[in-house]
């Protein structure tokens, strides 16, 4: 097959769904299929892979993200010559999947809640509004396409309670674990920690919807009671962000006990958290996440909050602990697996066996699946008149 997954942004921006497009292509390259990826942005950056097809996009500040309506001439053909099309974004590469690929079936994976990411990025805009927004677009965009997948249970039921009809796939976001279940961890004595430090870690963007401050908060709690905690917080994100992390680090007197590291290389991953006792993430926006499914590959038990993602794929006092959004609640919880090593060390075995479910020898197997399912049974995408009349303005545009 020919496969074109579609994709707002793209390396050499970092994201989960960024890692999710890469590892799915490799994986179906592997058994044999052709893949494209239609993306924005810089014309002139090169890629260390091949098929990447980059239209070009105005940038937006420095999130790496890259603005545009429309693909280029060529990218519109090469996409037209797909067998199947997989979108990872309802807005703009989800409106020119429809736009450009009326006689080609149309996968949707719903990565976010944009709910709530709503609600972090846009604050002053009442949350019956922005719900309200939703409600009205993602029924008919889910509708309009030809498979919804969930990457969760908890997603399914948030998809549902947007109003979000048919059949919708739970298919789980697959994770390449060979090397985090073999991973060798690095030297602590090289980044200055002892032994016996509780070294805590988060992975992932360093980003408004992480709930970052919660994090930090929490972890003043620990430290102030457990001179030896450590947290070691790896990735990188906007500026501005970083900088208001960085300011409340120092706010809390916590210099000496939190290392902000900034992008590492994805393959050193695995040993940066094989090096840790306790992955932490106060997250609420998740849909699926990796960075939790690669520290428990890594062994690490999770403390989190409970909420869809996170909640679905932590098992309470089994792989980790959840806790409520309540800061007390969860520091409680932080603490007592800080406390008792025997807990942690149950738990590390739990989460790497827990791990396998979300290996992507498994879940890509489980796409190809539905993706020949579609091919196999695929219909023609009915137009209307504003679609038609869209498509004669764009003849003339080119």
């Amino acid at each position: 097959m020919k496969i074109g997954m579609m994709v707002d942004s793209y390396k050499p921006y970092v994201s989960g769904i960024t890692n999710y497009v890469d590892i799915n292509k490799r994986y179906f390259e592997m058994a044999g299929h052709d893949v494209f990826v239609f993306t924005f942005g810089d014309l002139d950056y090169k890629d260390g892979e091949k098929n990447v097809i980059r239209s070009r996009g105005v940038p937006l500040a420095d999130s790496g993200f890259y603005l545009s309506m429309r693909y280029s001439t060529a990218a519109k053909k090469l996409l037209q010559s797909m067998d199947i099309v997989h979108v990872q974004h309802p807005f703009l590469s989800g409106r020119l999947a429809l736009r450009y690929c009326r006689n080609i079936p149309i996968v949707y994976t719903n990565h976010t809640r944009y709910d709530l990411y709503a609600q972090a990025y846009l604050p002053i805009m009442p949350q019956e509004v922005s719900q309200g927004l939703l409600q009205a677009y993602m029924p008919s965009f889910c509708k309009a396409v030809d498979l919804v997948i969930a990457p969760s249970a908890g997603m399914e039921k948030v998809l549902r309670q947007l109003n979000v009809d048919g059949n919708i796939a739970v298919v789980p976001n697959g994770v390449d674990l060979k090397n985090f279940h073999s991973a060798v961890p690095l030297s602590r004595a090289d980044f200055g920690y002892k032994e016996d430090d509780i070294l805590l870690v988060y992975s992932g963007r360093i980003a408004l919807e992480k709930n970052l401050p919660f994090l930090l908060k929490s972890f003043a709690g620990v430290a102030e009671a457990l001179p030896k905690a450590q947290l070691l917080l790896l990735g990188s994100g906007v500026q501005l962000f970083e900088d208001e992390i960085r300011a409340l680090v120092g706010e809390l007197n916590l210099s000496q006990r939190i290392r902000l590291t900034g992008r590492i290389p994805y393959d050193q991953l695995p040993a940066y958290l094989a090096m840790c006792d306790i992955f932490v993430t106060a997250s609420v926006t998740e849909v699926h996440p990796l960075s939790v499914i690669e520290a428990m590959g890594a062994g690490l038990p999770v403390m989190g909050i409970q909420s869809v993602g996170v909640g679905d794929t932590v098992q309470d006092e089994i792989t980790g602990f959840l806790a409520t959004q309540d800061l007390a609640a969860y520091t409680a919880k932080l603490m007592r697996l800080c406390l008792d090593p025997n807990l942690r060390a149950q738990m590390s075995d739990s989460a790497r066996k827990a791990s396998s479910a979300y290996a992507v020898e498994r879940t890509t197997s489980i796409l190809l699946q539905q993706y020949k399912n579609l091919v196999n049974g695929a219909k023609p995408r009915k137009g209307n008149w504003s679609a038609r009349l869209r498509k004669l303005l764009e003849s003339f545009t080119q």
